[in-house]
Order: structure tokens, then C-alpha cells, then sequence
């Protein structure tokens, strides 16, 4: 009885158009109000503690803060200028550059659509003027802008690991080969289709234009050592390295860069004494001044507009949190996977209805809700038939990549209408048939375990042997 009311009240209030982190919250707390013991104020606790207690969490703001520098500043333009002088040259060579820059991007981050905004936004219309079907640019890059949510530091695998409790960590590692993998896989079909179509390739451009966009991205690119990093050499948790993150990309895109601001310094008094900025002096003279940075609209902006999207998101955590709460409490995801163990399905055929139920999911929900209600009710089956969780949580992933190209709610797809000025139709129509590349990447993913444990398992040796 517990169970239906639970799901009838989230469906429910889902199908009068409510946001899901209030039909989340509401259906939890009518479930407890109705049919349990449980006051008020437990609730309030609950709430409290479902973003006090994972420390993992804590790290999502940060890496949000962190891509909004760079998504604000000149990051973007330096990577993909990078990435042509690799690849420009080849058939399809544009379309191949801008998945490595969404691959590059990504791994700074953490964000599927701002992988897509920060590279789409540059690159559609260039391939667009090199010759390119704007449906195939546009189609390109919404499919690898999802890579922003799978090649680590990921948002959605931070979610994950507070959700299931297993190593954040693990999750960034299981998840770098599988992001290379479906890079790849993109960059083949991508030039399989230019030759096709005719696509022409651009001039070489030199190893002086690869040095040199090389140092011009160094900025970018020496966040994804400091990040991965400090991680995988177990430096630091993913938490302190998104706050290293946080602050570095500040650096970049103020100090760096000077892609933002612009730096002004304040005028001198006439008695030598800065107005504001710091002094550093000898005895008797000024021997350099640090200048005061004055924050203007745009740097006020990107800190307002990440701390709206870190709100949203955490709210939107704090109400699954609430609702995993009640199915733990009523034991549900129990009872759940007793009645599908008792099925006797294997692992194989239990995966394929992780992919169906998740592939459904992808369509109605932001990916962040659907791993905190899903991962509570599938991670316990999963361990009962001996499925390792990182690659539980990886598949989980890949899903929810597919799902962010796909209706109503496919985020990808409304970043791309608006980066081109076409409609959700337009943007539809041009980014499923690349979805066969993803899905063909999901059986992958989730019938070779070792393509998401491998690079998790050798690091582990590698720390044993130490």
C-alpha cells in the first residue's frame, strides 16, 4: 500500500506539471504524513542531512563555479583552435576536432550542456561555412556534448556515488576509458559520413600551429591534470580537487587569460599611496603594488548564474534524498529485488531491463533524479547477482547521456535549438540518427565490463604494489 501511494502521488503530481524536485518532496512527504510514524520534524531533518552528510556533494557547486569560468571566457576557443591543428587536415576534420574539444571541455567541466553551449556555440558555424550540413554540425555536437556527463569530473557520477555510497574516485577513473572509447567511436563514423557526403578536409597546418595552440590552451588543459590528476594519484578526494578546480579556473579566466574583467587598477594619490590596492614597501619606497580587482557585471554574473544552477541542483538532491528515505525506510528497493531475483534472471537479462527502464526514464526526467530514485532500487539487486556497482554506475551514465538527446526533456536538445536559432523539431531530426552511435556504445559498455573497470582495477594494483 506504501509503495502505490508513493508512485501514484510522484506520477501524480509529475502529470499536473509539477517540477520534479517538488513532486519528489510532496509525494515523500504525503507517503510519511499518510502511512507512517514519522513527525514533521524528521522530515526537516531528513532534508537537512541528505546534503549535510554526503561530502561528495559538496564538490557539484564547485565544479559548476569552475565551468562557468570557462565556459565565460576564451577557454573554448583556445581548445577547439587546438584541436584543428590535430585533426583539421583529415576528411571530416572540423567535426572530428569539435568532439575532441567537447572531449577536452568536458573534462574540465563536469557538464553536458555547457560542453554543448561553450563548443556548439564556436564550432556550428564554422562547419556550417567549411561546407558542412548544418544538421550534421548540429548532430555532431549534440551527441558529443554528452560526453560532458561521462569523461570525469562528472556531476552525474558525483550524484551516483552520494546516492549509492560507492568511491567518487572509482566512478572518475571506470569512467575515462569508456569517454575516449566513445570519442572514437564518433570520429570514425564522423569520417565514414565525410567521405560519403563529400566533406572536404582543411590545409595542414603545421607543427608550429600545434605548438602554438598547444601553449595558447595550456591554460585549459593543465585543469585536467590538477583535477584527474590529483585524483587518480590519490592526492586528493574529488571534493578538494573540484574546490582546486574552482579556484584555478578563477585565476585562468581573470589573471590568465584576461578573458574577463577587465583587471583595473586603481589610480594612484598623490602622495604615492594607492587608493586600494595592496602595497608592498621597503623603508622608504614602493617596491610593487598587487592591483585590487573590481569585480564588474560579468564576473557578478557567472558567480550568480553558478550559484543558481548549484541551488537548483542540490535542491533537486535534497528531495531525492527525501524520497530515497521513505524506500529504504518502507523497505521497498528490498522487496524489489527479492520479487526480481525471485524472476531468476540472469545478469545479462537483468541489465537489459536496467537499459529499457532507464532509456524510458531518460525521456520524462532530468538525469540527477532518475539516478537518486533508480540507483536506490537497482544497486541492491544488482550486487545480489554480482554486478559490480562502478559498472552499474557507468551504464547508468551512458544512459543518461542517450537521455539528454532525447524528448520532452532532452537538455542537449534545448541548448542546441538555441545555439542555432532552429526549432526543437529541427534539433530532434538532427541529432537521433547519431543516437546509434550511443547506443551502439551502451551494448558495449554493458556487456564488456572491463572497457569501465579496467582503468579503475590497474590503479588499484599499481597504489597495492606501493
Amino acid at each position: 500500500m506504501t509503495t502505490a501511494a508513493l508512485f501514484i502521488l510522484l506520477f501524480g503530481f509529475m502529470l499536473l506539471g509539477m517540477p520534479i524536485a517538488l513532486a519528489l518532496g510532496l509525494s515523500s512527504i504525503g507517503t510519511i504524513l499518510l502511512f507512517s510514524n514519522d513527525s514533521l520534524a524528521s522530515i526537516a531533518l531528513k532534508l537537512f542531512e541528505s546534503l549535510s552528510a554526503h561530502y561528495t556533494l559538496l564538490a557539484i557547486p564547485f565544479f559548476i563555479l569552475s565551468s562557468s569560468f570557462l565556459s565565460t571566457g576564451g577557454v573554448a576557443k583556445r581548445i577547439i583552435r587546438f584541436a584543428l591543428s590535430l585533426v583539421g587536415h583529415i576528411r571530416g576534420g572540423i567535426a572530428m576536432a569539435s568532439v575532441i574539444a567537447c572531449m577536452i571541455f568536458a573534462a574540465v567541466s563536469g557538464s553536458s550542456p555547457a560542453t554543448v553551449a561553450a563548443i556548439g556555440s564556436i564550432v556550428i558555424v564554422g562547419m556550417v561555412k567549411a561546407g558542412y550540413p548544418e544538421s550534421i554540425a548540429a548532430g555532431v555536437i549534440g551527441n558529443a556534448g554528452t560526453l560532458g556527463i561521462l569523461i570525469p569530473p562528472s556531476i552525474v557520477m558525483l550524484v551516483y556515488a552520494a546516492a549509492t555510497e560507492v568511491s567518487a574516485a572509482r566512478m572518475f577513473m571506470a569512467g575515462f576509458l569508456p569517454g575516449l572509447l566513445m570519442g572514437l567511436m564518433l570520429m570514425i563514423v564522423i569520417y565514414i559520413v565525410a567521405r560519403v557526403k563529400n566533406i572536404p578536409s582543411q590545409p595542414w597546418a603545421g607543427f608550429s600551429e600545434i605548438v602554438k595552440s598547444g601553449v595558447s590552451a595550456t591554460g585549459g588543459l593543465m585543469l585536467i591534470v590538477i583535477v584527474l590528476g590529483s585524483i587518480y594519484g590519490g592526492i586528493a578526494s574529488p571534493t578538494e580537487a573540484a574546490a582546486v578546480s574552482a579556484v584555478y579556473a578563477f585565476w585562468v579566466a581573470i589573471y590568465g587569460y584576461r578573458d574577463m574583467g577587465p583587471l583595473k587598477e586603481i589610480p594612484w594619490k598623490e602622495d604615492g599611496e594607492s587608493a586600494g590596492a595592496m602595497v608592498i614597501r621597503n623603508t622608504k619606497h614602493i617596491v610593487m603594488t598587487l592591483p585590487k580587482l573590481i569585480t564588474d557585471k560579468e564576473l557578478n554574473k557567472v558567480i550568480l548564474d553558478s550559484s543558481k544552477v548549484s541551488i537548483m541542483l542540490l535542491f533537486i538532491i535534497a528531495n531525492a534524498m527525501l524520497f530515497a528515505h521513505v524506500l529504504t525506510t518502507e523497505r521497498i528497493p528490498h522487496h524489489i529485488a527479492e520479487l526480481i531475483v525471485s524472476w531468476g534472471l540472469s545478469p545479462w537479462m537483468f541489465l537489459v531491463v536496467v537499459n529499457i527502464l532507464l532509456l524510458i526514464a531518460g525521456n520524462f526526467m532530468e538525469p540527477s533524479a532518475i539516478l537518486l530514485i533508480m540507483a536506490p532500487i537497482l544497486f541492491p539487486i544488482a550486487v545480489k547477482l554480482g554486478i559490480d556497482p562502478i559498472h552499474l554506475g557507468i551504464i547508468m551514465v551512458v544512459n543518461m547521456e542517450i537521455g539528454m538527446l532525447t524528448p520532452p526533456v532532452g537538455l542537449n536538445l534545448f541548448v542546441i535549438s538555441g545555439v542555432t536559432g532552429r526549432s526543437m523539431g529541427w534539433a530532434i531530426k538532427a541529432c537521433v540518427p547519431w543516437l546509434l552511435v550511443l547506443l551502439t556504445f551502451l551494448v558495449l559498455i554493458t556487456y564488456i565490463p572491463q572497457i569501465s573497470l579496467f582503468l579503475p582495477e590497474f590503479i588499484d594494483k599499481l597504489q597495492g604494489y606501493n
